[in-house]
């Protein structure tokens, strides 16, 4: 069977990670995505991060970018932007994320593209949005994470601001994007005609403080730094064995009662300041004094053997190098190894939902810069939207 998207083309007008990203999920459902770059640099992530594997892109680029086509053109350049609106005429989905004004200067905003194809689908995600005071501030992960309150309640109490170490501004307002392509290209089906998509990275971490704002407007207090502890259960947090940390997650009363009784420790059902969860909560810190020295008799895989035994949630925590060959990574396809060109081989991470039908595919690798340039123009050609390469060269 087809992949539910075939038949889809998006233009991923986009660098670095919150516009590539959105592009490589629907990419990864079948869309055609063909990636526009600027000529010679291209997506910017192609010469970040400090090391290589084989070729010139980082492996940032390569993370970002499967499954799709990419092509070069020079939008200040007239010629270059007329093969972008004969793209345009053929294309569901665009996808920019330039500061607010720039689409405009560079002629390829939404009002100008709208007039040559109604049905177009525009999604442009920036930093703040298109409106509001902070519209042309220039917006990154990090200045997201500060303003929407992330970063002020991560960490441990105390310690200096610690930011999420995943860009979840970024990969929030990629997923949130794909979201409101997919429900556009439904809509359209009803209306006829395309829309356009205001997405901002302050916006979906904002939107992903779902805990933290309930807590905020629920005590009138904003949320501090609580570490590896939850807002809404307790325990349910890394606690320290005789070797080492491990997780336990008692979200409830069902599960906090087998856990004192694995821990052999039911009397501290009987103290009022541990009987409910709303109790543990705010007495969070005396809770885990209480149960620290149980939990330091023994190893921590021996306790995490024991309450999964007991039927309560418990973890190692794993680095990035355990978790990517865990038992149930491997199971799960979670590491798939692509082929390229260049780099012969890589790793890269695998699809995080399956499909039971139409399972997503590495159709393509990264691509090389304006690897399918001439194809795409081909293509155009053929549909009457371009001249062939022929004409191009006698133009020339």
């Amino acid at each position: 069977m087809a992949l539910p998207l075939a038949g889809i083309r998006v233009l991923d007008i986009s660098q670095v990670m919150a516009g590539p990203f959105c592009c490589m999920l629907l990419a990864d459902m079948g869309a055609d995505v063909i990636k526009i770059e600027p000529p010679g640099t291209g997506d910017s992530t192609r010469h970040s991060m400090g090391f290589r594997l084989k070729g010139t892109d980082s492996p940032g680029f390569l993370a970002l970018n499967r499954n799709k086509r990419s092509m070069t053109l020079d939008l200040k350049d007239p010629a270059d932007r007329e093969v972008l609106y004969a793209l345009v005429k053929t294309a569901d989905a665009l996808v920019e994320n330039a500061r607010p004004g720039v689409a405009g200067r560079l002629g390829m905003d939404y009002q100008t593209l709208r007039a040559i194809n109604p049905r177009l689908i525009y999604a442009s995600i920036s930093g703040f949005g298109q409106t509001g005071p902070w519209s042309q501030r220039p917006g990154f992960d990090l200045m997201a994470q500060a303003v929407s309150g992330v970063l002020s309640s991560n960490g441990l109490p105390g310690m200096e601001p610690a930011k999420n170490s995943i860009p979840v501004a970024d990969l929030g307002a990629g997923l949130f994007s794909a979201y409101a392509i997919l429900s556009a290209v439904i809509g359209r089906q009803t209306s006829g005609e395309g829309q356009f998509i205001d997405a901002s990275l302050f916006e979906a971490a904002l939107a992903l403080s779902v805990w933290e704002t309930t807590e905020l407007w629920g005590t009138g207090h904003a949320p501090a730094p609580i570490g590896s502890a939850n807002r809404m259960s307790a325990p349910y947090q890394a606690v320290k064995a005789s070797d080492d940390w491990f997780v336990i997650g008692a979200a409830n009363q069902g599960l906090w009662l087998k856990l004192i009784k694995a821990m052999g420790r039911e009397e501290l059902q009987q103290e009022e300041r541990f009987a409910t969860n709303a109790n543990r909560i705010v007495n969070r810190l005396a809770l885990i004094d209480a149960l620290a020295p149980t939990f330091l008799a023994r190893t921590a895989q021996e306790w995490i053997d024991a309450l999964l035994e007991a039927g309560v949630p418990a973890a190692p925590i794993l680095d990035y190098g355990e978790a990517v060959v865990s038992e149930q990574a491997v199971a799960r396809e979670m590491v798939q190894m692509v082929p390229h060109p260049v780099e012969g081989e890589f790793r890269a991470l695998g699809f995080p939902v399956k499909l039971s039908a139409t399972p997503q595919q590495m159709r393509l690798p990264p691509p090389l810069l304006n690897q399918h340039g001439d194809e795409i123009r081909e293509e155009l050609a053929a549909k009457g939207l371009l001249g062939s390469q022929r004409d191009r060269r006698q133009a020339s």
